[in-house]
């Protein structure tokens, strides 16, 4: 064979070599694309099932709620809830929301007697049964304040989260407040601190509520004023009351779990305490303070009860699951109840000025020409402070102050990825706060759109947006930065557009 032929012939087997080897890397690649697809169709059956298994249960859900709701109108119960005190006689005034339900859903739907265990196992609270919800000697005050940041556009500087329908309940956060709490007490014994732009919507929407226990403050000044003016006042009609702070816009489920806990807490408060209530919590949040758990009280109307050991500001993820893990801590909810008296003492002591300013509004407070005169001597000059910066933390650290751990539902609906939790959802569909044919979406899951506008919104392919379009503004966001919207308000305030906050 000559060198010509030679050549000819390695050449060939190169060829025929490299025929042979990439038909079978074509085929590797091919194998391996189709591998691929198969986890991902697998993936997508999972998905699809579980949230055909979600579907199931709402469906469940609805039907147990409409038995039961059945069951007290009278199909099957012939009794009492448990409790001698009738239920408030607000009617279901709408508020001036275009949100708000004609057809209201109860607050609770659970019978008095199920206790809903903690789900933290063997820390499992007991539960107190009363004879009466009503708690002699005790005043509320429901602090309903705020500057709407947090969900704009849909709450405004002029009408803050708390006078919305923001559950489809057919009440405001502020009613479901009142509703909630008038058992406790009397609308006598009820009062509301706002700002002067909120009080004639407070009191259409409460109109049970005494025009005398409806505190106005000038101006904001955090909670420590508020509600120190309240417990400053109430002192001087009643040196001996108890009072209960309860904010104006939070959310609470299990109203019984709720009655009992702040129950006890009036018993601790009667021995000199200021007692908080911890919320047993469901997740590590970011967005709430914590409360250690100390010692036990040993109190026996109160076994629920136990020395602050520390209180703890926002923490980041990790330390949050840490917290958890421990099983120690709750959350804080920036609920108090204490004596009017000893919570003045308190604030004497670590606040002298700011106590010293309160106690000379309060003494003229119930003469309105005086009133006005001494607010607009003192108010402005008062410290801009937190209750828990103010006496809280400073009082915790000497074992004056007390907490009574608590299983109910708690959110304070700070941003619009937790209302959405609230809302109703469907397959494969966002959440909808409002007219539900004003939306239409396909492949558009675990979003919440608004539609206060009137017009047709229609997502496509867009999963967990934040949606709000209102007539004079829109605003387009997603749900894992939906509490960074009040960024958006500081610079609507900066471009000169303050007339839409």
């Amino acid at each position: 064979m000559n060198d010509m032929s030679a050549i000819g012939l390695i050449n060939a087997q190169k060829g025929m070599s490299t025929a042979t080897i990439r038909p079978q890397s074509s085929t590797g690649v091919e194998a391996m694309f189709a591998q691929i697809m198969d986890v991902v169709q697998k993936s997508h059956s999972d998905i699809s099932e579980l949230r055909q298994e979600c579907h199931d249960l709402r469906v469940q859900n609805a039907n147990l709620e409409r038995m039961v709701k059945d069951y007290y109108s009278g199909n099957g119960y012939n009794g009492t809830s448990g409790f001698v005190t009738p239920a408030p006689s607000s009617p279901r005034v709408r508020a001036k929301t275009p949100f708000l339900s004609p057809h209201p859903i109860p607050s609770s739907l659970i019978p008095p007697s199920v206790h809903i265990p903690s789900p933290l196992g063997d820390r499992a609270l007991t539960s107190i049964n009363f004879t009466s919800r009503e708690i002699p000697g005790f005043f509320v005050v429901i602090p309903a304040g705020g500057a709407g940041t947090r969900l704009w556009p849909l709450s405004r500087e002029g009408h803050p989260k708390f006078l919305l329908d923001v559950n489809l309940s057919g009440r405001s956060l502020l009613q479901s407040t009142w509703d909630r709490l008038v058992p406790l007490t009397t609308p006598a014994r009820t009062t509301v601190v706002a700002g002067p732009a909120h009080t004639q919507s407070i009191s259409e929407q409460l109109p049970d509520l005494l025009q005398t226990n409806l505190f106005t403050e000038p101006g904001p000044k955090d909670s420590m004023a508020a509600i120190g003016l309240a417990a400053a006042i109430i002192a001087r009609r009643n040196p001996d009351a108890v009072i209960g702070s309860f904010a104006a816009d939070h959310m609470i489920s299990g109203t019984d779990a709720f009655l009992s806990a702040v129950a006890e807490a009036v018993e601790v408060a009667k021995k000199d305490y200021l007692v908080t209530i911890g919320i047993a919590p469901s997740h590590p949040a970011t967005g709430f303070g914590y409360i250690r758990l100390g010692d036990e009280l040993h109190i026996e109307s109160a076994p629920n009860a136990r020395l602050v050991s520390q209180f703890r500001e926002k923490p980041d993820a990790r330390t949050a699951a840490n917290y958890l893990a421990t099983g120690k801590y709750r959350w804080n909810a920036g609920m108090f109840v204490v004596k009017a008296a000893f919570l003045l003492q308190l604030l004497e002591e670590y606040k002298p000025e700011l106590h010293a300013g309160l106690t000379k509004i309060a003494d003229k407070w119930d003469d309105e020409g005086l009133r006005h005169e001494v607010l607009a001597e003192v108010w402005p000059e008062l410290e801009k402070i937190p209750i828990d910066n103010a006496v809280a933390e400073p009082a915790s650290m000497e074992g004056r102050v007390a907490v009574v751990a608590a299983t109910f539902g708690w959110d304070d609906v700070g941003d619009f990825s937790s209302l959405a939790e609230m809302l109703p959802a469907e397959v494969n569909q966002p959440r909808v706060l409002g007219d539900h044919h004003l939306v239409l979406s396909e492949q558009a899951a675990g979003g919440i759109v608004v539609p206060g506008s009137g017009r047709l919104i229609a997502c496509l392919g867009v999963d967990d947006l934040v949606i709000v379009d209102m007539p004079d503004a829109l605003m387009v966001t997603t749900r894992a930065r939906s509490q960074e919207v009040k960024r958006l308000v500081k610079k609507c305030k900066e471009a000169g557009w303050k007339n839409l906050l």
